[in-house]
């Protein structure tokens, strides 16, 4: 095996293991949480989100640290309080126990500095196709999680699966330790991995990356607060012992990824991304209003998940994409890091809010709430600016480079940002209308 491979399936696996244990827990957590004493359906909903505050608050400062400590050090770090945090949520017999575990989990925020990581140990022309490959694994764990959370838990409740998570977290940690190899020098910018602190300001300023932060946080608030509700009322409303919920997931998530791919396809390869995007957060929209306005059978409730589902994977899937799209040369990590703490925040927020209107309202509130939540999106979303479809590469250059406005001349060439200090060239390109014989006649090197 290539040892690039094996490095970025070595990380790859790291990072899928972390939200593995993460996403474990969505769907069971109310169902088997009423165990904690003192638990009440707020507080379960905290528990269910809090991760979110901690990853938002910790993962842009420990992928800072990492630049200044290594990145292994940090990474093993992260994992620890991670197998803390679950052993801590497995093992209390409290409501505040657990609520402070699942804190401790998202505490260790090691996104960055594995993303950091990556891009140190892989070449500029690997890198692309090094963060589709962590990009899949995070995807991919959702889906498990969602099957493997209600099987573990029914054998061994949510005690079994915190310990579950945290034997993950040691096996990542070896895994770390005797698999990933040192970088022989840590990068002390890789600007489309990770975050910059003088471009965060300024991207923050950015309106068509607000509008997709706006976006994530929006996305992960719905799903946070949907399965606040879901899980109970597919036991009391539908009558689907919990036992048998990982069978549910398995059809919804599978037929979901069966409609939503073919949608992906064509707004790509049609160049109708916008439209697409837009249709996705409609779907959304009326899925979560037909939850909370009607009663339906169990076949139709069953049916309109699947097009919830189907409209969230699109979405997920969707939105990392346009960042890229639309993040300035030499940006996207900053961009990137900006929207993963929206994402988290969001998914603070629709636990939390999900929880307290369960506790005082009904579970159409929360629908509701989520329904709201998404045509407001859709409201901010229409005015985005269609993207360019636009591809970032980051080429290494010699010292005394110095054609910068003329790359800026070839045919394709849309941004170029020089990094002298780093001797990176940043660039965003058409891929279908880029001169590459000019552009490697300037740079020195096919790209």
């Amino acid at each position: 095996m290539h040892p690039q491979v094996k490095t970025v399936a070595s990380l790859s696996l790291l990072y899928a293991f972390r939200m593995l244990g993460l996403f474990m827990v969505l769907p069971v957590l109310m169902l088997y949480g009423e165990r904690y004493s003192g638990a009440t359906p707020f507080l379960l909903g905290l528990a269910l989100g809090v991760y979110g505050l901690t990853q938002a608050v910790f993962q842009i400062p420990l992928g800072m640290l990492s630049d200044i400590f290594g990145r292994k050090p940090i990474i093993l770090i992260g994992l620890l309080i991670f197998a803390t945090g679950s052993l801590i949520a497995g093992l209390s017999e409290s409501i505040e126990g657990l609520i402070l575990g699942r804190a401790l989990q998202g505490s260790g925020a090691i996104a960055s500095a594995i993303m950091a990581m990556v891009a140190d140990l892989t070449t500029e022309e690997n890198r692309t196709k090094a963060m589709a490959a962590i990009g899949a694994s995070i995807g991919l764990s959702f889906s498990i999680a969602m099957i493997l959370g209600p099987a573990m838990a029914s054998f061994g409740g949510l005690q079994g699966v915190f310990l579950f998570s945290a034997s993950l977290a040691i096996i990542g940690a070896f895994i770390l330790i005797l698999i990933v190899p040192t970088p022989h020098r840590v990068g002390n910018s890789h600007r489309d991995s990770g975050a910059i602190p003088s471009l965060i300001l300024q991207t923050i300023r950015n309106a068509q990356l607000l509008r997709l932060n706006v976006g994530i946080f929006s996305l992960h608030f719905i799903l946070m607060s949907v399965f606040v509700v879901v899980p109970p009322q597919l036991e009391t409303h539908l009558g689907i012992a919990r036992e048998h919920h990982w069978w549910v997931y398995l059809g919804l998530l599978g037929g979901a990824f069966v409609i939503m791919l073919p949608f992906m396809l064509v707004a790509e390869r049609k160049r109708v991304v916008k439209q697409v995007f837009l249709g996705a957060i409609f779907c959304l929209s009326v899925s979560l209003a037909v939850l909370a306005e009607f009663e339906l059978a169990v076949l139709v409730w069953l049916l309109v998940l699947l097009v919830f589902f189907s409209a969230f994977n699109l979405l997920e899937a969707s939105l990392p994409s346009l960042v890229s799209k639309l993040s300035p040369a030499g940006a996207k990590g900053t961009a990137m890091g900006l929207y993963s703490t929206s994402q988290f925040l969001g998914a603070f927020g629709g636990g939390t809010c999900g929880g307290w209107l369960l506790q005082n309202y009904t579970y159409k509130q929360v629908f509701a709430l989520a329904a709201a939540v998404a045509i407001t999106w859709l409201v901010v979303a229409i005015s985005m600016r269609a993207p360019k479809y636009l591809t970032s590469l980051c080429v290494a250059v010699s010292g005394n480079f110095s054609a910068t406005m003329e790359v800026l001349q070839v045919e394709g060439v849309e941004e170029a940002l020089l990094v002298p200090e780093d001797g990176l060239l940043y660039l965003k390109v058409d891929s279908r209308g880029l001169d590459q014989q000019a552009l490697a006649h300037l740079i020195g090197k096919d790209v």
